[in-house]
């Protein structure tokens, strides 16, 4: 295994305090690696940046026409939303469309992250819901198929269940790899997590950028994709919520991003102009580092301009401060890497 690299650091009074290693991979559609730091073979836990992925069979098995599920709903699957009410309704409306009650849904509790939103139902004397839960759209894409396919919703998280194991294939398959070869855990809502070398996870992400360039690829899966991805792009709100990077990294460059965090610090971009895909994976599984090294790689990558970063400066450099709120830190990207030579897709 290589040495991991130096991705962020933490500095108090200008001088470093901590640093943050991990690895990183650029990879096109077709599985080629175009660079990488670290470890490109890192074997990685996707968690939840493997949302994208795990919601291409409700487009292909045909489960999103049969409910006639919206673009907003497609996208609440593929994210890790922060429990706001549109969030809460999207989830809400697609177990409805299913013919699903919300008590199905067994992806467990927790408060929003939406900090007003969270306020708001305590102020109410409301408890929250399995609805409010940051992996609920992913939990009721896997009920909508269950419905769809006919089979039984009760035990859907299990490892064995059909909707699991159809799941665990596109994984694979988007990702270049096969079932056999994905490792396999229990991620924190209850379903079975992915684990694949850093550089597949890249491949997958590359897929969600320009798909026509996976040849592995069938006209129906690129169909698909092509799907997510207008959801993801036109709603970007969904696939997080305001004030969270995924959420602001694809306002602030519209249409040339999906961006997708998971747990324990993993994380993947679909550069969709470059028709490349980035992952990368924080080794100590920091999640304090995650948001200034995306907004450096993408300026690195070229797809956003300084000005175009300025609403994300918060992400860029974030402030740590001490109980008297007094800034006393920063967290900063210090990725040993000025981006690829505008590589063209088309080529």
């Amino acid at each position: 295994m290589k040495i991991p690299a130096p991705l962020a650091k933490v500095t108090r009074g200008g001088l470093t305090e901590s640093i943050h290693r991990g690895h990183f991979a650029v990879v096109r559609p077709d599985g080629a690696l175009l660079d990488s730091l670290g470890d490109p073979d890192f074997p990685t836990f996707l968690r939840s940046a493997a949302k994208p992925f795990q919601t291409v069979p409700v487009v292909e098995e045909g489960a999103a026409a049969h409910f006639g599920f919206t673009e907003p709903e497609l996208a609440v699957m593929c994210g890790s939303h922060s429990g706001q009410d549109f969030h809460v309704e999207a989830v809400r409306s697609i177990l409805t469309k299913a013919g699903v009650g919300v008590e199905a849904l067994e992806c467990g509790v927790h408060r929003p992250s939406h900090r007003p939103t969270a306020k708001a139902l305590a102020d109410r004397g409301e408890a929250p819901s399995p609805l409010h839960n940051n992996c609920s759209g992913k939990h009721a894409a896997m009920l909508a198929l269950c419905a769809h396919k006919g089979w039984p919703v009760e035990g859907y998280i299990e490892p064995g269940n059909p909707v699991q194991l159809l799941i665990r294939r596109y994984v694979a398959e988007c990702c270049g790899t096969t079932p056999d070869e994905l490792g396999i855990g229990v991620d924190g809502c209850g379903v079975p997590v992915f684990r694949a070398p850093l550089r597949s996870v890249a491949r997958g992400f590359a897929s969600f950028a320009w798909p026509e360039g996976n040849p592995a690829l069938s006209r129906e899966r690129i169909s698909a994709i092509r799907t997510l991805m207008r959801s993801c792009l036109d709603n970007p709100e969904m696939v997080a919520g305001d004030e969270r990077i995924c959420t602001e990294a694809m306002r602030a460059a519209p249409g040339r991003v999906i961006a997708k965090t998971g747990a324990e610090a993993s994380y993947g971009i679909a550069f969709i102009d470059a028709g490349v895909g980035v992952a990368f994976k924080v080794e100590d599984g920091n999640m304090r580092a995650l948001e200034p090294i995306v907004v450096e790689l993408m300026l690195r990558m070229g797809t956003i301009s300084e000005e175009e970063a300025a609403p994300l400066s918060r992400f860029r450099r974030v402030s740590i401060k001490n109980h008297r709120r007094e800034t006393v830190g920063l967290i900063e990207a210090i990725i040993d890497w000025r981006g690829l030579d505008r590589p063209d897709k088309k080529r």
